[in-house]
């Protein structure tokens, strides 16, 4: 079975971060977001990916052949974003003699039994219940379990089982010819072409769709869900650290420091990452993510996202206060 990853979006929820850098390889907990999808599907025995790319696509190129040169890794370029169902037609010639596939979308982590997924012996779709379906794509089901309806972001959702953005298709040859019904028919939803619509018109053909419940999965497109996505992923890890590496340094679990990074003087933690070849120095982190090569130095952050290769710093003081002082940096 193949796998195809769609990582052709701009990440424009992500500014300034996604000008110069591509949504799939921001750090979370250490690695890039694509590294955990990639990592997992490796896990689990794949070997053969597809990838849709478009926005900085060279940069996704570079980085997945440096890091997996073992995988058979074939790129396709998606030039015009007219949606997922489209970007999975861009790759047709790679993919439409293949019984099933794999779709993952490349900027979610999912937390789940990848091998038992697989083992579903029809098509099926990985769900979470969530409280507020309406910015997702919806499922509907029978009380046998099949899904009988698909709506992409309803304005008045009839479930709160939300498809969580990875799909395991059987019937591949059914999906190629509902993509090519939505773009011969130009049947789009919000302006672009659904992977939801394609899979409703595989249902609508008779083919039958089961769901797997996901335990958690993570949708990596705003700062304030990479610092929370980090935080839960740094809770999986199992770190130690030799605490003569960093010197007047002081570690609250969980923290994920990179073997290459430099920190001194430092309070770290909790839910923390430093990426590769970063420095942190004379400075207080919380709920922060630092990308590889940034520097921080002179700075309390919290609930923050330095980007790789950026640089943020303070003015250190020294100060002499008396009894009854209030002093206030705002």
């Amino acid at each position: 079975m193949k796998a195809v990853i769609p990582v052709a979006g701009i990440g424009s929820r992500l500014r300034p971060h996604t000008h110069v850098h591509p949504k799939a390889l921001i750090s979370v907990a250490g690695k890039p977001i694509l590294a955990h999808i990639v990592d997992a599907l490796v896990d689990a025995g794949f070997n053969d990916f597809v990838y849709i790319i478009g926005y900085l696509g060279d940069k996704i190129k570079s980085y997945v052949e440096t890091t997996y040169p073992n995988l058979n890794n074939v790129f396709v370029e998606q030039h015009k974003r007219e949606g997922i169902a489209h970007a999975i037609w861009t790759c047709k010639e790679h993919i439409e003699n293949e019984d099933e596939i794999l779709i993952a979308l490349g900027d979610t982590i999912f937390d789940m039994d990848m091998k038992a997924y697989l083992s579903q012996p029809i098509s099926s779709l990985g769900v979470k219940e969530v409280e507020d379906p309406r910015r997702f794509g919806v499922v509907e089901v029978n009380n046998e379990g099949t899904i009988e309806r698909l709506v992409e972001k309803p304005s008045e959702p009839k479930s709160n089982l939300a498809i969580v953005g990875i799909y395991k298709i059987t019937e591949n040859k059914k999906l190629m010819e509902s993509i090519k019904y939505l773009l011969d028919n130009d049947i789009r939803t919000k302006n672009e072409y659904q992977l939801t619509d394609a899979l409703m018109h595989m249902i609508t053909l008779g083919v039958p769709f089961h769901t797997f419940n996901v335990e958690n999965w993570f949708d990596c497109g705003k700062k304030e869900a990479l610092i929370e996505t980090n935080a839960i992923m740094l809770n999986k890890l199992v770190g130690s650290y030799n605490t003569e590496n960093y010197i007047n340094t002081t570690i609250i679990p969980p923290v994920y420091i990179s073997r290459s990074a430099k920190v001194t003087n430092a309070i770290l933690g909790p839910n923390v990452s430093v990426g590769p070849n970063a420095v942190v120095e004379n400075s207080i982190l919380k709920e922060t993510i630092v990308g590889p090569n940034a520097t921080v130095k002179n700075i309390i952050l919290h609930d923050s996202l330095i980007g790789d290769e950026a640089s943020v710093k303070a003015a250190s003081h020294s100060l002499n206060v008396g009894d009854s002082t209030s002093i206030d940096y705002l």
